[in-house]
């Protein structure tokens, strides 16, 4: 096991074990011990009080973040000719149809969301086995199935982000970069778990929001009482 660096014992000491913290305290200390030297990314993880083995008490959904991510979202828009001027005009990184889906058969898939049309679906159903496992199917709940595919990608590189509960009952994403300003941190944190909330199955039973961690990478989690989210 590797030795801790200097920087790396400093961090450690400012979480104190098992103490709760408030959301406007965790999105200032996170900052503080982020010892990469990279603009590293700020992760939440929220543990749901739902049976995600049972479809009535499935948690997926979308949400915009005030702030953004931080992050340069590569998109590519698979459409029809028609549609290709006004996806590159909304920034699509990548558009076109036939030739993509043939990179994307040879392996290629050097981007983060793909957005497409519903008369296209019948299209990329083949490309299952490569988009699935990393999660680039195109999906109507998500908003990446839609006919207006400009739109779509301007909310993409805006901050729209979409989510899923795991089998252990947690949803886990990156809410934005550790050169973002507390509030900034804090703010993105409080859009996600409420709309965490608006998404309770109405099957779940007892406490639904069990427990919130907030980290940077490679960071210890900072545990906040979920109480406190609702603060100003």
């Amino acid at each position: 096991m590797s030795k801790l660096t200097k920087n790396q014992k400093l961090a450690l000491g400012k979480v104190e074990a098992g103490k709760s913290y408030t959301l406007k305290e965790a999105s200032a200390l996170v900052k503080e011990i982020s010892t990469t030297k990279f603009d590293a990314s700020v992760d939440i993880d929220v543990r749901l009080g739902v049976d995600p083995r049972k479809a009535n008490q499935m948690v997926r959904g979308v949400v915009s973040l005030p702030h953004g991510t931080g992050k340069q979202v590569r998109v590519l828009v698979l459409c029809t000719s028609d549609q290709e001027a006004a996806a590159k005009e909304a920034g699509a990184d990548y558009v076109g149809l036939d030739e993509y889906i043939e990179k994307i058969k040879g392996g290629w898939t050097d981007i983060d969301v793909i957005i497409t049309q519903p008369a296209i679906m019948g299209k990329i159903g083949a490309l299952g086995r490569v988009l699935g496992p990393r999660g680039l199917m195109p999906n109507p709940k998500s908003g990446t199935v839609t006919n207006d595919v400009a739109n779509a990608v301007k909310e993409v590189k805006a901050g729209k982000i979409d989510f899923k509960v795991d089998k252990a009952g947690i949803v886990h994403t990156s809410i934005g970069k550790v050169s973002f300003a507390p509030n900034q941190i804090r703010d993105n944190a409080k859009e996600f778990v409420a709309t965490l909330v608006k998404l309770k199955p109405t099957a779940a039973k007892g406490t639904y929001i069990k427990s919130v961690y907030l980290s940077s990478t490679m960071s210890q989690g900072i545990k906040i009482d979920p109480k406190s989210v609702d603060e100003i």
